[in-house]
């Protein structure tokens, strides 16, 4: 049967890494005995351009009606100054909201070929293979009450409100023990249960969870900002970490540097059991390089590589395309964040020729 990926360029760089996207899913059609047609829907800042939302609602039902969505990359300065609700990143919450995809698969992968673009020194960074579970649709992102207010005084108050519940904390707990059984079955969750209630209801729901379903599994608990530290200290001490949305959002971008560059890392957002899956790169949309042609197209194209596994039912496609992703690097195929001078277009075309090797 066919399956339908929907691609949602958005701003930035988003379009120029899509559509070598795209090209690999044309080829792996042409070539690869896949069978995905190609769907495309404006969204983010586009969209808001074009009809005056970031998330049309034609955007949005196409999403839901899709197999996989893959999105380039959303916002830009362009669109500061628009109501808050009316910004690109409001499209992209209220997408996943929408979707329901509550579990964010984060990998930070280290390529043999790239050990020495990290910051770090080889020796740290070499072979590291960590799963960043960050909980999507929760949190201090979308609590309630939040509001900016001006104070008798004068002076103006600003609310963000942290709320969790444990059927949220529980279920993607659940996510993270299941992929750490597929690796080197050791999770460690990262909360703030010493200053935060949040964080001792997150750790106390974990335990439990662990306790009744997963004791087979190694456990650690770790603050938060001893987390940070750790990634920098000794990132290979990780396997699967699971925290929550704020949390998870600034340690994957941390953990995204230890590899070499942004550019290369994936993410794919999931929830219940057959539903779709949206897949972005980790990277923002650049605006500084935006229509320049120089963007890295790996992490958009390892999403879909993510997307084949998990909502295309193709592993063996998925397993096929990272090897060409490796491949190619090891062929010494580097895009300028990489230290080399290939174009966003020239790196598509090495995977390409990879995979048809």
């Amino acid at each position: 049967m066919s399956k339908t990926l929907l691609l949602l360029p958005g701003d930035g760089i988003g379009p120029e890494v899509c559509a070598e996207t795209a090209r690999v899913a044309e080829w792996m059609n042409a070539y690869g005995q896949l069978n995905v047609s190609l769907d495309e829907r404006p969204f983010g800042g586009a969209a808001y351009d074009l009809s005056g939302s970031p998330l049309p609602e034609e955007t949005k039902a196409a999403a839901l009606a899709s197999d996989a969505a893959l999105m380039g990359a959303v916002g830009g300065p362009k669109w500061a100054g628009s109501p808050r609700d009316k910004r690109p990143e409001a499209g992209l919450l209220g997408l996943r909201k929408a979707m329901q995809v509550f579990a964010n698969l984060r990998p930070a992968l280290c390529f043999d070929a790239l050990a020495d673009a990290s910051t770090l020194k080889r020796e740290v960074v070499a072979g590291l293979d960590i799963m960043i579970v960050r909980e999507l649709t929760g949190g201090v992102y979308f609590g309630e009450p939040r509001f900016i207010e001006t104070l008798p005084d004068g002076q103006r108050r600003a609310v963000d409100t942290q709320v969790y519940t444990t059927h949220e904390i529980e279920r993607v707990a659940r996510v993270a023990f299941e992929l750490a059984r597929g690796r080197r079955n050791k999770v460690a969750s990262a909360e703030k249960s010493n200053v935060m209630e949040t964080g001792l209801l997150w750790r106390e729901v974990v335990t439990d969870l662990h306790k009744r379903d997963y004791a087979d599994v190694e456990l650690e608990h770790i603050l938060a900002d001893n987390a940070a530290m750790q990634l920098v200290r000794n990132p290979k001490g990780f396997d699967v970490i699971v925290t929550d949305n704020l949390f998870g959002d600034i340690l994957s971008d941390e953990a995204s540097q230890l590899t070499g560059s942004i550019g290369l890392l994936p993410s794919a957002a999931l929830g219940i059991a057959g539903a779709p899956g949206l897949y972005e790169p980790v990277h923002g949309s650049a605006p500084d390089i935006a229509g320049q042609g120089i963007a890295n197209p790996l992490a958009a194209i390892l999403s879909f590589e993510m997307a084949l596994r998990s909502s295309l039912d193709r592993a063996d496609l998925a397993d096929r395309l990272f090897a060409a992703v490796k491949s190619a690097l090891d062929g010494g195929a580097r895009t300028r964040d990489l230290g080399g001078s290939l174009t966003t277009r020239q790196m598509g075309d090495a995977v390409i020729a990879a995979l048809e090797r």
